[in-house]
């Protein structure tokens, strides 16, 4: 008996000890972590925002777009922060501010005044404005795996009547128990003990808390000791307000396809894209219903099922006396009052995937989901608008069966920031990013990069050198020769090079190209801003490799910044949780290219557009816009691209087969489409082309290359280095003629 006595102690003994133990590791798991789970916070990624000032480019429809996605609501007359009154191209906007780096930029109400294309006035209580700011469109958050996204919210700052509602249905002893009640438990042994299996929990707002943030789901009874110890636990380091708002912040609340809803703060800005302090009771009792089942009661999907569990809860509120009888009534026979603003937050995942993969060059993915960063971006609403709609608009006209995909991004001409992309076909599909994952042959796009390293020796070449456009085969180490052809299946002579480029001549490129040496072209490659692969081989005059529609508008970028290698960009700034600065993305910029031979390549890709392979976009775009592009096609027409810019806007667009199969387009009758129906949508400002010193005017005969007189048979106006313009003339006089070349047009002269 003594024996079994000592061996029981002992047993009791090891149980304490282990008991003691664990007490002490769920201890150190609740005090190491409690407080960085109340402050985890994903990045969220925010649009630039819009600038209102006297003389913007900007029409009412697309001023009252960019209030749609922000979710300004609209009344008659605003009396609230997110309000905007519209009477015609009058608006009266109540803004919501927003702190912008170094910089608060109050809510206020002002008076804006649009023409049919531009602001006329900005003014506030009759004063004028010089320069304000709309508040930036979140367009989309960096989760953790599991999807979580909330906005953080202080107690002082919850509406008292929520809170108290809170209590009244979920917990009306918090601030008296110790983390567990027991009668709450009693109860609910009771309900499983009747139904046979576990149909309630009993739990407190403590062990909720507890469950959400260090639990497993599963209803079992080692959890459930596993969440009262914690709970009590968690009682003993922290006070009921602390733990209360970190429930405020916490509770899930619904789901927005692979974003989880967590916090009341969220939740007021996702069903009722209201602030939290501003929500009425009919509102707060919604919300607090729905915690006993965020997808049950989704006001969205089963709305009279959501307007009953609301009612129950302000019965219940008029019960625990937090409101009276009247009040519920008044709020009982409200409507639900849904956001019903579009929903534009992960909608753009191509931009976002790019957002991400810039950040994570100096960001480790811990931060981007926990660190409450903020992501100010390039990304503008209404360019992307645009190109959708001239996505979607074209794709359906080329290809009604959707065989076909497309994919385009758009910089801006100044910066090289990445202001809109499109990553396929189903513009907010987030699956395969062809702007960025596409790699395929460039086709013709890529012979700028030949007529560059030509130009870059002007005592070899200059825009009116005469070319051979006429046949070759040049032997391959595989022992078949290479032997490239015309897309008209036509040689053409002896031509001048600009028309070779402008007329995008594969017979002529190609020779080009190998009196230069294919190791030039690739440096120059290099140079424009290729960083990957290139294969050294002829057929690389004529596009050959693998690039993407990123690639390709990082190299454009580089000729229409004047030969200045500007890396393509979505961020401005970082900030962090305080809305600090925590890194600022400056514009980075190295010279490249001769700015002279820039200019010079500048002028054959505004003869494409007025006379070569892209004059076709002038049915979209108006005459008056001065642009420079190119069209590129690939074999059996498996790629069609485009890529040109204007004085404010460079689009690339792809539109091909994802098997690579044919498509029965060139560039001039795929992506220059594409191309140019957003373009004459959406650029405002002609391409200045302002030559730099080094560069003089001529006139030429396109018909030989010789100079010759203004006015005479087949002259036209171009640029040359200092001593490269041509040594033989016409002798033709110059002639008084009404006809004007482009170029002589764009000087105005």
């Amino acid at each position: 008996m003594r024996k079994t006595r000592h061996l029981l102690f002992k047993l009791l003994m090891v149980f304490l000890v282990i008991a003691t133990g664990y007490l002490v590791y769920l201890d150190a798991r609740i005090t190491t972590t409690f407080t960085d789970k109340m402050w985890e916070l994903p990045a969220k990624v925010f649009a630039r925002p819009l600038e209102l000032y006297s003389g913007a480019e900007l029409s009412p429809d697309d001023l009252a777009y960019e209030l749609e996605v922000l979710g300004y609501r609209k009344v008659s007359h605003t009396r609230n922060p997110g309000q905007v009154a519209r009477n015609r191209g009058r608006f009266e906007i109540y803004t919501r501010g927003f702190d912008f780096p170094g910089e608060r930029e109050p809510a206020r109400r002002v008076i804006v005044e649009l023409g049919a294309t531009r602001v006329q006035s900005v003014s506030e209580s009759g004063s004028g404005v010089d320069l304000m700011r709309l508040d930036p469109a979140q367009i989309g958050g960096i989760y953790p795996s599991h999807g979580e996204d909330r906005m953080l919210v202080r107690l002082e700052d919850v509406p008292d009547t929520l809170w108290q509602a809170l209590m009244a249905v979920e917990d009306q002893r918090f601030y008296q128990h110790w983390g567990f009640s027991i009668t709450g438990i009693a109860r609910a042994a009771y309900s499983n003990l009747v139904s046979g299996r576990v149909v309630a929990g009993g739990s407190t707002i403590t062990q909720q808390l507890v469950k959400n943030y260090y639990l497993t789901p599963e209803r079992t009874i080692v959890r459930k000791l596993n969440e009262v110890l914690m709970a009590v636990l968690l009682e003993l380091h922290y006070d009921k307000d602390q733990i209360l708002e970190s429930y405020l912040n916490e509770v899930y609340l619904g789901q927005e396809g692979p974003r989880a809803i967590h916090g009341f703060a969220l939740a007021a800005r996702h069903y009722f894209d209201t602030p939290l302090d501003q929500l009425g009771l009919h509102q707060q009792a919604l919300l607090v219903g729905m915690i006993k089942g965020p997808s049950l009661y989704n006001p969205q999907r089963n709305p009279q099922r959501a307007i009953e569990r609301r009612n129950v809860v302000l019965n219940l509120m008029v019960e625990q006396e937090v409101i009276s009888q009247e009040h519920a009534m008044v709020a009982g026979a409200m409507p639900l009052g849904l956001n019903t603003a579009p929903k534009i937050r992960d909608t753009f995942p191509a931009y976002l995937d790019l957002v991400r993969r810039q950040l994570r060059q100096d960001y480790r993915e811990e931060d981007l989901t926990s660190e409450g960063l903020g992501i100010l971006t390039a990304f503008d609403p209404l360019l992307q608008h645009q190109l959708e709609r001239s996505t979607s608009a074209v794709m359906n006209q080329l290809d009604k069966g959707g065989e076909l995909e497309s994919a385009s991004i758009v910089t801006r001409f100044d910066s090289g920031e990445v202001a809109a992309l499109v990553g396929g076909r189903k513009v907010s599909y987030a699956g395969f990013n062809r702007a960025l994952d596409a790699r395929r042959p460039a086709g013709s796009l890529l012979k700028p990069a030949v007529y560059l390293a030509a130009l870059e020796q002007p005592e070899r070449y200059s825009l009116a050198s005469v070319i051979a456009d006429t046949e070759l085969s040049i032997s391959q180490p595989s022992g078949e020769p290479w032997q490239p052809r015309n897309f008209d299946r036509v040689a053409h002579g002896e031509v001048l090079l600009f028309k070779a480029l402008s007329k995008s001549y594969n017979l002529a490129t190609a020779r080009l190209g190998m009196d230069l040496g294919i190791d030039a072209v690739v440096d120059m490659l290099r140079r424009l801003g290729i960083e990957h692969y290139i294969p050294e081989v002829p057929a690389l005059t004529l596009g050959a490799g693998e690039y993407s529609p990123f690639d390709m508008a990082t190299m454009y970028q580089t000729i229409a910044s004047g030969g200045y290698r500007t890396p393509l960009k979505t961020i401005r700034t970082v900030l962090d949780a305080r809305g600090e600065i925590d890194t600022r993305y400056e514009l980075t910029y190295d010279r490249e290219v001769s700015l002279q031979a820039v200019y010079l390549l500048q002028y054959a890709l505004i003869d494409v557009m007025r006379n070569g392979t892209g004059r076709g976009a002038y049915r979209s775009v108006p005459d008056t816009l001065t642009l420079a592009g190119k069209t590129g096609t690939t074999n059996n027409g498996r790629d069609s691209w485009f890529a040109g810019f204007s004085g404010d806007l460079l689009t690339v667009s792809w539109v091909g087969r994802d098997d690579n199969g044919g498509t029965g387009l060139t560039g001039s009758s795929g992506a220059l489409k594409v191309w140019s129906h957003f373009m004459g949508a959406a650029s405002k400002r002609s391409l200045a082309y302002n030559m730099p010193e080094g560069l003089a005017v001529q006139t030429i005969d396109t018909s030989n290359g010789y100079l010759t007189g203004k006015g005479c048979p087949n002259a036209q106006s171009m640029p040359f280095m200092e001593g490269s313009q041509p040594r033989r003339n016409t002798n033709c006089s110059p002639k008084k003629s009404g006809i004007r070349d482009w170029f002589q047009s764009l000087f105005g002269h």
